[in-house]
């Protein structure tokens, strides 16, 4: 019987680590693509870190408008 419980908790404390690692990595892909976009916008553009915030936080309202129309 210890035995199979022993199996289990491996089994089950691979699958956490499986799943934790994916997170991770999913976490720091999306982080670095969003500082290249960030990196980008401003170099390329002139576009701040701050003038994204506030376009971003507008989205609702123009998705409205462009609902409304």
């Amino acid at each position: 019987m210890s035995v199979i419980l022993f199996v289990a908790a491996l089994l089950v404390c691979w699958l956490v680590f499986r799943w934790l690692f994916a997170v991770a990595k999913s976490t720091a892909t999306t982080v670095i693509t969003i500082g290249i976009i960030i990196f980008l916008l401003q170099f390329a553009f002139g576009i701040t870190s701050q003038d994204l915030l506030k376009e971003i936080i507008n989205l609702p309202q123009r998705f409205q408008q462009l609902l409304s129309r």
